[in-house]
């Protein structure tokens, strides 16, 4: 029982490394990214400005400067 214990310690201190790195502006929204990639792609860009701005509007919620 001591194996589960000391992994049960780890994994938090593990968890709590992964939070503190920082987010890349690549992997940041990837729900409106994808969607706005796709428009851009079948539609053009001057007929995704809305999905655009969407996506500029979670990337500045996440600190980002855009």
């Amino acid at each position: 029982m001591s194996t589960l214990s000391a992994a049960s310690v780890e994994t938090p201190a593990a968890a709590q490394e992964v939070e503190k790195k920082p987010l890349k502006p690549c992997c940041a929204c990837p729900e409106t990214k994808k969607v706005r990639d796709a428009c851009i792609i079948e539609k053009g860009e001057e007929k995704c400005t809305e999905l655009i701005e969407a996506h500029k509007d979670c990337m500045r919620q996440l600190g980002f400067k855009i």
